[in-house]
């Protein structure tokens, strides 16, 4: 029996070393070095702060009076170039873009991945450059992933007038358990809450402050929510629920045959066209055009 209790005891504290150097990895940051942005976009960095104090670069590509503004949001361990497409089809189409990492990644700052949280803090504070720096245009939020997450969460963002929230998590507990299953088959999603026991550990957050569904209505902006039909990172049904608990007006596309992949590169025509014309339907602005005739933006040489 004593070989017994001390096997036991061996194998619980080998699988909690493992959960727990399983969740170091998963939050670790993302940085690297993004450089200077492409000549198409017509761009110039910028650099942010948060109301904690955390930097947030960026690029920032203004467009025609009028035609809105858009604030770009990558998916986890990613960065603002994987938004560039979305950015560069927003300008030619005449559309500011403004793409940022998230803490946590690229060449912001931010000590750890925090799965939307303190992310939620830079995307406040991108909301708030793009107040000041174009305040007659409409704003609208593409996020995908994190990126979405984020947007939901971040508490006291400015007033938005349109979001798109691309393959969104509903609570990190279906998150961390999809992800298991995939890995280690359908048993494994019973030990989602062994492994949700690092964050606060690690990161002193609880999972109850990582649940985008809880407050998506709270948006209070026209909605499109697009995931992958075959998605398994964030399942149909999960998009069904998501869907389900935002406010009116909204919409949702399940894109046929889509894992949890890039959108925009697996359908770009089917993409562009239902993205730009929802963009269309709520970032348009006479009023600014006109204003922009004789009033110069804040910001502008």
């Amino acid at each position: 029996m004593a070989r017994l209790l001390t096997a036991l005891a061996v194998l619980v504290i080998l699988l909690m070393g493992a959960l727990y150097l399983m969740g170091h990895q998963l939050s670790a940051p993302a940085f690297r070095p993004i450089g200077a942005p492409p000549p198409a976009l017509q761009a110039r960095q910028i650099e942010l702060t948060t109301a904690e104090g955390v930097p947030v670069a960026g690029w920032w590509s203004p467009g025609q009076p009028g035609m809105g503004t858009v604030l770009l949001l990558h998916g986890v361990r990613g960065d603002r170039r994987q938004m560039l497409q979305r950015a560069l089809f927003l300008h030619r189409q005449g559309r500011g873009a403004l793409l940022i990492d998230l803490p946590g990644h690229g060449e912001s700052g931010g000590t750890a991945i925090t799965f939307g949280l303190r992310e939620s803090e830079a995307v406040v504070a991108a909301l708030d450059f793009l107040v000041h720096e174009v305040p007659c245009e409409r704003r609208a939020v593409i996020g995908v992933s994190l990126g979405a997450a984020s947007t939901v969460l971040a508490k006291g963002r400015p007033p938005l007038d349109a979001v798109v929230l691309e393959s969104m998590f509903p609570t990190i507990e279906e998150a961390v358990a999809d992800r298991l299953k995939m890995r280690l088959g359908d048993w494994a999603g019973s030990l989602s809450p062994l492994l949700l026991t690092q964050l606060p550990l690690q990161l002193g957050i609880s999972p109850r402050q990582l649940r985008p569904i809880e407050h998506i209505a709270e948006l209070q902006a026209p909605l499109l929510v697009i995931s992958g039909g075959e998605d398994r990172h964030t399942t149909a049904a999960e998009t069904q629920r998501i869907f389900a608990a935002a406010a009116s007006p909204k919409s949702l596309w399940m894109v046929p045959g889509a894992a949890h992949v890039d959108l925009l590169d697996f359908t770009p025509e089917a993409y562009t066209t239902r993205v730009s014309a929802f963009l269309d339907d709520h970032l348009r602005n006479a009023a600014c055009a006109t204003a922009a005739v004789t009033t110069p933006r804040f910001g502008q040489p």
